[in-house]
């Protein structure tokens, strides 16, 4: 037998999809005098509850630094291997760096990273910091592995 008759569960699927929050669930549960785990298990059931998205304090996807790094690797074109520790800085100074590297491309490669690559944007070398930056943060990473 269930714990919700056919007119409560009409009831709390229609005023849920009116107003699919959190809020709707704690209201649903203090009506209908039951936990707020058994009105979103009897949701689930009927198909109609719809999860929280999670999303970081700064109101972003969650990312993982190592998704960073990949991103990194791949605006610079090389290994994420190359870039093996990275994943080990702050995620904001990871960040910083990805922004970065995503508005450069790489004119030519040189198998010897550290000072060994050129880079530009839109057809004009990249700011002489930026540039400084990757070379200092190649660097850093050869000397690592």
């Amino acid at each position: 037998m269930s714990n919700y008759t056919e007119e409560m569960t009409n009831t709390m699927v229609q005023t849920y999809l009116a107003d699919p929050s959190p809020e709707t669930v704690e209201f649903l549960a203090n009506m209908m005098e039951r936990s707020k785990k058994s009105i979103i298990g009897k949701l689930s059931r009927e198909g109609v509850y719809r999860r929280e998205v999670y999303v970081s304090k700064t109101g972003e996807a969650p990312i993982t630094k190592v998704e960073i790094v990949s991103n990194i690797a791949e605006g610079l074109g090389i290994e994420i291997a190359a870039l093996a520790g990275l994943e080990k800085s702050p995620k904001a100074a990871l960040r910083n760096l990805e922004k970065a590297v995503a508005g450069i491309t790489q004119i030519f490669e040189h198998k010897d990273y550290p000072g060994g690559l050129r880079w530009s944007t839109m057809g004009q070398v990249q700011n002489l910091r930026v540039h400084r930056a990757l070379e200092e943060l190649l660097r850093f990473v050869n000397s690592k592995t």
